[in-house]
């Protein structure tokens, strides 16, 4: 009985801290009108990407607030016709600059390499950067309501993450686990107001920095070889002397990740062991992972089936409050909460499952992406 009772105080302690964070650290940039004087280049790497481009660029078209608006589309090596899409969908509109990428040289990966010829090209006279995915779709005054936030947290790099669109029971599986990772293991206000660059999270579909502050940061060129980039980036920020933020931005952007599971699964694989690092750091965090949230409700069971209704109940109550957790993250981040919650248990295994083979295929030397390799 006491170590159920030790396992509900953790889970009890985890989703307290979720609820902290989620109501009372949590930036939320306004998502109505907003105006900002200064200029703003919006920057959009491309590879094979023509079946979904058309609504985010559309969307950065229909920008509004940001009169010094620009926007740089760098097609990095597609063979899917992406270019001509952009080319349709901006019609000679002269805030659009096309860009044809070149290979990325020895020593750095395609991403990092995409986003920073494109910052090379911005406009001189932009004085902060907005890295959007093609994935994503930004509300009107994302971009103002974004650089704005920016300015008001007198931070040099911020992530607003976008509401993850999920629409398959595997994206009702994994994809909320990104938000409530973050909300309920990193303390936010700790993470904004600490030097240290290992206190540091974002997310790469939406990233806006002052361009003088990136810059001296090393910009993607201190992150050339970094399958996550965009951590990396917040890490360099800070060790630059900048200070990074989260915020929610669900009444900014959404982002449909992936179409369908061999992507998803493919996807995480390709990133999930530069997460963690160590093997047997990532062994660590998956055992807490499944200990706290995985075991309760297979405990419960097991102690009903035992006459023990009393181990029962507590073990269910850790259950309930795991999945309280997921459900505070999901409401607070606009996803959806109900049932998804209830699966989290479900949801963990998956994690720990995607974790493994990444490291697995790591190994072998048989990750990849959109046909290049990433380890």
């Amino acid at each position: 009985m006491t170590g159920v009772l030790l396992l509900l105080a953790a889970v009890a302690a985890l989703t307290a801290h979720t609820w902290v964070n989620a109501t009372r650290w949590l930036r939320r940039p306004a998502g109505g009108p907003v105006e900002v004087a200064e200029a703003v280049a919006v920057l959009l790497p491309l590879r094979d990407e023509a079946d979904r481009v058309t609504p985010c660029l559309e969307s950065l078209l229909a920008q509004r607030g940001v009169p010094g608006l620009r926007i740089v589309v760098l097609d990095d090596g597609s063979t899917d016709g992406t270019a001509d899409v952009v080319r349709a969908v901006a019609d000679d509109d002269d805030r659009v600059t096309l860009l044809t990428g070149v290979a990325p040289p020895p020593g750095w990966l395609g991403k990092p390499h995409a986003c920073h010829q494109l910052a090379t090209r911005a406009d001189p006279a932009a004085t902060a950067l907005a890295f959007v995915d093609a994935d994503v779709v930004l509300a009107p005054y994302a971009v103002a309501a974004a650089v704005a936030e920016l300015r008001a947290a007198r931070v040099t790099l911020l992530s607003p993450y976008p509401m993850i669109v999920t629409r398959t029971p595997t994206d009702r599986l994994v994809q909320p686990l990104l938000q409530w990772l973050w909300l309920t293991f990193l303390p936010l206000r700790a993470m904004e107001r600490s030097p240290r660059p290992s206190l540091a999270a974002a997310g790469g579909q939406f990233l806006v920095v002052d361009r003088a502050g990136y810059a001296n940061a090393g910009g993607h060129a201190a992150v050339a070889d970094r399958v996550l980039e965009d951590i990396e980036l917040a890490r360099a920020v800070k060790r630059s002397g900048g200070r990074i933020a989260l915020a929610d931005g669900s009444r900014l952007a959404t982002c449909r990740m992936y179409d369908d599971w061999p992507q998803l699964r493919d996807g995480y694989t390709k990133s999930l062991w530069a997460s963690f690092g160590h093997p047997g750091a990532a062994a660590a965090v998956v055992a807490a992972l499944l200990l706290l949230y995985t075991a309760p409700p297979l405990v419960a069971l097991a102690a009903l089936v035992a006459g023990a209704p009393a181990v029962a109940a507590v073990a269910a109550l850790a259950w309930l409050l795991g999945v309280a957790g997921r459900a505070v993250s999901a409401r607070a981040t606009g996803g959806r909460w109900w049932p998804d919650a209830l699966g989290h248990p479900v949801s963990v295994v998956v994690l720990g499952w995607l974790t493994a083979r990444s490291y697995h295929l790591r190994k072998r030397r048989r990750l990849s992406w959109r046909g290049r390799p990433v380890s």
